[in-house]
């Protein structure tokens, strides 16, 4: 493909998207979006896609913004409908709000962020750097993460489409668009309706570095520890007392270091505490639990129910109760569909001239939940590192990369047919 990426204009419409607050919330179970600001966002994305000149941009009551790109030249409807996605919440437990994204034009060594000294990417620690040396790259101040997860994403299959509509040659098949609300939440496709959506196979564009090609997630469940314990006036309280916030700290405490993230890798699974409220009468601990297999999941639930039995032992008249939720189911089980998919993304990374690299994510993605609808839905890189934190960055022409990704898979799916 002989099209230059617009890179100022990837950049600035990322530079622009993350500025703007969208951050979602985990412990809202009663809206969706689980925040205002969400729909904040998705109102105004509905108004750039408009102008555009994308069709059937619509915002559907739950935040969904769709547009569709036709196929060109026209019998090209005949190919399988192509899916590009991303969302546009970020992570609930580092800010987002009032992101002041800076570029740098990154000349080795370590980066230390303007508004929190004590705030410094590393570079022993962030060896993707050395491959930026004398390039531009993005991070946030210091003080808020930067929103690359996923704002890279959604700025990427933009521009992509962008350039789409530039240049006519480029053979497409109808490409459909969707951004979702609420993905760092688990429930990102919560009521997405993928049958009118009407795409054969999808992409989300929510991978960190360059190359990857994500074709299995974590099957995750969530998981809730309510604590009910016994008040009495601290003066009386010998004997008496059962401090739920105490049973709650013992409870976390009680659970192994090897079942926690910061001492797992690869494919070992986890249980990680994301929150704990409560008071001396009621606490509530909430949990993910991550594991490849739901066996996995199963294993660890179980462990937490034993140890919960064994607490109201050991803190007599207490109650623990386990509440467990599904999230999401591996997305490898679901993909076998249309092999074309993991296919594709695969030769498209090549054709941006990137080795690409198969991955599994310590992590779930939109895809995941897609996959097991019906839709595959690998996932491909963004090309932002340190997601969830402060340290966030992303290179500039890892976005391009991306972007041209996605028009090599647009490319790609102009010439397939429909065959499963």
């Amino acid at each position: 493909m002989n099209v230059e990426i617009n890179k100022e204009r990837l950049k600035n419409r990322f530079t622009r998207y993350v500025k703007i607050w969208s951050q979602s919330r985990d412990d809202v179970e009663d809206r969706y979006p689980s925040t205002e600001q969400q729909v904040e966002f998705a109102r105004i994305l509905e108004k750039d896609l408009e102008e555009m000149g994308l069709q059937d941009v619509q915002m559907d009551e739950h935040c969904y913004v769709t547009a569709t790109l036709p196929a060109n030249p026209p019998e090209n409807s005949a190919r399988p409908v192509l899916g590009l996605l991303a969302h546009y919440d970020t992570y609930p437990g580092v800010s987002g709000k009032d992101v002041k994204p800076i570029l740098h034009i990154y000349d080795g060594g370590d980066i230390v962020l303007p508004d929190d000294p004590k705030v410094v990417i590393k570079a022993k620690e962030n060896p993707e750097l050395a491959k930026f040396v004398g390039e531009e790259i993005i991070t946030a101040s210091g003080t808020t993460l930067l929103g690359a997860d996923d704002k890279a994403g959604l700025a990427e299959v933009l521009e992509a489409v962008q350039t789409l509509m530039e240049h006519p040659e480029i053979p497409r098949p109808t490409i459909r668009l969707a951004f979702t609300p609420d993905e760092e939440t688990g429930n990102g496709t919560k009521f997405f309706d993928h049958e009118a959506f009407g795409a054969h196979v999808a992409y989300t564009f929510d991978g960190s570095v360059m190359g990857e090609v994500e074709n299995e997630t974590f099957s995750a469940d969530g998981a809730k520890v309510f604590i009910t314990g016994r008040d009495v006036h601290p003066g009386y309280a010998k004997g008496k007392m059962i401090n739920a916030l105490r049973v709650a700290a013992r409870f976390i405490e009680c659970i192994p270091q090897g079942m926690s993230p910061e001492y797992t890798e690869a494919r070992e699974p986890y249980l990680h505490p994301v929150g704990m409220d409560g008071n001396t009468s009621e606490a509530t601990i909430t949990y993910i639990v991550r594991a490849f297999d739901v066996e996995g999941l199963k294993a660890q639930e179980a462990y937490m129910q034993l140890l919960a039995e064994g607490l109201e032992r050991e803190f007599e008249g207490s109650r623990i109760r386990v509440e467990v939720k599904e999230q999401y189911r591996n997305m490898r089980y679901y993909l076998d569909k249309e092999p074309r998919a993991v296919e594709f993304a695969m030769q498209a990374v090549r054709m941006a001239g990137i080795q690409p690299h198969l991955e599994s994510i310590r992590g779930g993605t939109d895809g995941a939940r897609l996959s097991i609808l019906g839709l595959p839905t690998p996932n491909i890189f963004a090309g932002g590192v340190n997601f969830h934190s402060k340290f966030e960055w992303v290179a500039v022409r890892a976005m391009a990369k991306a972007t041209e990704t996605a028009l090599n898979l647009v490319q790609l799916w102009a010439g397939a047919d429909r065959r499963a």
